[in-house]
């Protein structure tokens, strides 16, 4: 489904990743682990088309997307979840939802998906007229991720999920997006919790100071002891 070949991306004179490749098929779940710095937060922003590359290319199902605009990157099937939430303050739980499917067609059945949204995280719809800034860390990752599946994405893009939420909302955050997947969504995830990414990921990619090091199944990257030692605090 997705195919990032030799990517390379600078800012200025700085070479931010350097020639990476690795792939994400149908139905997995892929997480590309790294410190901060590693350039996984770049990698997801060339995808989606915010960030331009110096070099490489990235084919989403049979479009280029180096040469692609956002809004037709995700017109096309692809959400991404950013690092941080970013939901729209002073826009209210439903109205931030909404922007969601801006992009959606006006004979798609929007309803339909926003009630699957709101089977997905109940919170969302019982807080559906709350503005979005006063939701607590967890609900806005909630929130965030409700807004992405809006668009009906066949790629979901992850950035941080668990950055900055209590243990309690992390094992349910990780726990709907194994639901995700088992209904048909593709996930690309990126992660610093590498413990939580790799259990549940069919493949994995470590990733360090812009360069690709390790790559296997979920298990095999758990059971490495090169990662363990680097991640796992093995």
């Amino acid at each position: 489904m997705l195919k990032v070949k030799d990517l390379t991306v600078k800012y200025g004179v700085i070479e931010a990743v350097h020639g990476v490749s690795f792939e994400v098929k149908k139905g997995e779940i892929v997480s590309l682990v790294g410190a901060n710095g590693a350039g996984k937060t770049t990698i997801l922003r060339t995808i989606s088309g915010l960030v331009r590359p110096a070099g490489g290319s990235i084919q989403f199902k049979e479009l280029e997307l180096t040469k692609t605009a956002p809004q037709k990157i995700v017109a096309a099937g692809l959400s991404q979840v950013p690092e941080g939430r970013h939901v729209f303050s002073g826009l209210s739980v439903m109205e931030n939802l909404e922007m969601g499917a801006f992009l959606k067609k006006k004979n798609q059945d929007s309803k339909r998906v926003l009630q699957e949204v709101f089977e997905r995280f109940p919170i969302l719809a019982d807080r559906k007229n709350q503005d979005a800034a006063t939701l607590s860390g967890g609900e806005q990752q909630m929130l965030a991720m409700g807004r992405a599946l809006m668009s009906e994405p066949d790629l979901l893009l992850l950035d941080e999920p668990s950055m900055g939420l209590a243990p309690i909302f992390i094992k349910e955050i990780f726990d709907i997006i194994q639901e995700i997947q088992k209904q048909g969504t593709t996930v690309l995830l990126i992660e610093q919790n590498a413990n939580m990414a790799l259990s549940i990921a069919d493949r994995g990619y470590v990733l360090e100071t812009g360069s690709l090091v390790l790559s296997g199944t979920g298990e095999e990257l758990l059971a490495s002891e090169e990662v363990r030692k680097a991640y796992l605090g093995g």
